[in-house]
């Protein structure tokens, strides 16, 4: 896994246009779909308009893309854009209420074909990248790498990190974004590769000198301003409610030790 450099760090969203809604992917309340963009390319879309709405679409942004500069397999996020006429069409009427509130702009992954989900009994990760995803995960605070839901794929015998709209849960109400960012993670006891992070502290320092501010700036600068106007908060300004995602993860990092002993102490506890 080759880490980026932080000279080199510059992320850009490409946006393209769905021509064609190829098929449902009936997981949750989410409902995701393949489609087909105007570039040619499969993608998974993540809709505007289903379950926590905006909000996932945000965390599966930011937590993407601080993955993609840490040197993660993840697949190209995209802006993709919906034209209102895909609801008009669609026969079912649940899709089509979803399509209808979702016209605009989405977001896209693209499309890992005959990706084999990821599976802990069969395919062995080594210590330093079962830790580094660990950190990861502690860091975004994502409650969705379990056994039962690993969100990771095999895909031309590499690893590959999917799904990540769980993550920044509190933003879903936004307590105090400093507090959150100081708190550890309990929830890190039912990851799915706790067992094999036996390198934690190594990544810690390796990681913490990836995520400058200047970084974490120019992930969140990737929001588009709509969505934030959209989404609920409790802040006056499209500004502010940027701001908060920065102060959160700038807190978070300074006290990485928080979650990094949280996640020692409860692998301690299984091995």
């Amino acid at each position: 896994m080759n880490l980026i450099s932080v000279s080199n760090y510059n992320p850009k969203i490409r946006e393209v246009n769905v021509i064609r809604y190829v098929t449902p992917l009936r997981e949750g309340g989410s409902l995701p779909a393949i489609v087909e963009a105007d570039d040619d390319f499969l993608y998974v879309v993540k809709f505007r308009g289903a379950g926590q709405g905006i909000k996932t679409l945000i965390a599966e942004l930011i937590a993407g893309e601080i993955a993609r500069l840490l040197g993660f397999l993840i697949p190209e996020i995209v802006f993709i854009h919906l034209d209102e006429a895909f609801g008009r069409t669609e026969p079912d009427e649940e899709i089509q209420d979803l399509l209808r509130t979702s016209e605009g702009q989405n977001l896209g992954l693209h499309y890992l074909s005959r990706a084999i989900t990821f599976d802990a009994l069969v395919t062995n990760v080594d210590p330093e990248l079962a830790s580094k995803i660990v950190w990861f995960d502690c860091l975004i605070m994502n409650v969705d790498r379990t056994a039962r839901n690993t969100n990771m794929l095999s895909w031309n015998k590499e690893l590959w990190l999917i799904d990540h709209g769980a993550s920044f849960y509190f933003h879903h109400s936004w307590p105090n974004p400093e507090e959150q960012g100081k708190k550890p993670f309990p929830q890190i006891k039912d990851h799915v590769l706790l067992s094999k992070a036996s390198e934690l502290d190594k990544v810690n320092e390796t990681f913490k000198t990836k995520l400058t501010t200047e970084n974490i700036q120019s992930i969140v600068a990737l929001i588009p301003d709509e969505w934030l106007l959209k989404a609920e908060s409790p802040f006056d300004t499209v500004e502010a409610h940027r701001q908060a995602y920065v102060k959160f993860l700038e807190t978070r990092i300074a006290n990485s030790e928080t979650f990094v002993n949280e996640a020692k102490n409860a692998r301690k506890a299984i091995v």
